[in-house]
């Protein structure tokens, strides 16, 4: 008799699209929360796997603030045409038209706080009952209290204290008028996981992940690419570094780390020996030491 051993990333890879089947079966109007990183990439992907040969049956929603890397862009549209998938692009600048959200000012500015608003406001636009992400508990302390079903009431808000037990497999999507959930399939996954993955399934990802050259300024102790949408100050000096992104926002806050790493192969390699976080490069989260559970209480991603 010929024995099956599921490899680790096969497991995950089966509880992420049982999550996204259930999802499917359970709510009413699910989207995929898309970002053009390498973990909504994965969802995408899985959820494609899902349901072959169908369609993927979820719209992808982006929250486009305006401050984008051009390459995150070109990807996203590209991958929507492949796909023949439904785009939704919640936008920054309408919000701030609108007078829904105040853009701050000064050196450090970013608009990443503000997406808040305009993501909120696209989930009631469109009645979306529950938004799938990629967040992963491994990234950051605030995402390892969450569920794979995550309730949200009916602000948008995230209360860690008031979360649906998840015995073994069984979800509880049950919401009241109003109300919505954040699924997280990728919950289980590591850093590691996800480039292994991506690695063994040769899934497309965003140049910005490999080894290139980019004029950069030295702050906040990390490699910030230079852009029309930050702040040159006169002791701050451009120079041109070859460096990769580990994750992507926006922008004015995601860091780069120096590298050679132009080869999925490489970066495997070179995750395997990082000793530090994928997001130790975002300014974002180094606002406060509670920055990303702050965000969430108030709807953020």
């Amino acid at each position: 008799m010929k024995k099956y051993n599921l490899t680790h990333l096969k497991e995950l890879e089966a509880e992420s699209i049982y999550i996204l089947r259930e999802v499917a079966s359970q709510f009413q109007n699910p989207a995929i929360l898309f970002s053009g990183g390498k973990d909504s990439i994965c969802v995408t992907h899985l959820a494609r796997k899902a349901f072959h040969p169908a369609k993927i049956p979820f719209p992808l929603v982006h929250i486009d603030t305006g401050h984008n890397f051009p390459e995150t862009i070109a990807f996203r549209d590209n991958l929507v045409n492949e796909l023949g998938a439904k785009l939704i692009v919640g936008s920054v600048q309408r919000s701030i038209d609108e007078g829904r959200a105040a853009e701050e000012k000064g050196k450090n500015a970013s608009r990443n706080a503000i997406q808040t608003v305009t993501l909120l406001d696209t989930i009631e636009e469109y009645g979306f009952d529950a938004c799938i992400g990629g967040a992963r508990r491994d990234e950051e302390k605030a995402r390892a209290k969450e569920r794979f079903f995550s309730h949200r009431d009916e602000f948008g808000q995230w209360d860690p204290k008031n979360q649906r037990p998840e015995l073994w497999n069984i979800f509880n999507g049950k919401q009241n008028f109003g109300e919505h959930f954040r699924v997280f399939p990728l919950s289980n996954w590591t850093e590691m996981d996800v480039w292994q993955y991506i690695l063994a399934e040769q899934i497309d990802i965003p140049s910005l992940y490999f080894a290139h050259n980019r004029d950069v300024i030295w702050r906040n102790n990390t490699w910030l690419p230079v852009s029309e949408f930050i702040q040159i100050s006169g002791a701050e000096k451009t120079v041109n570094k070859k460096l990769r992104f580990r994750t992507l926002g926006d922008i004015t806050i995601t860091g780069g780390v120096e590298s050679e790493a132009d080869t999925l192969e490489k970066i495997v390699e070179e995750v395997a020996a990082a000793r530090h976080t994928e997001r130790g490069n975002r300014a974002d989260d180094k606002r406060s030491e509670t920055a990303m559970e702050d965000r969430k209480k108030e709807g953020y991603f």
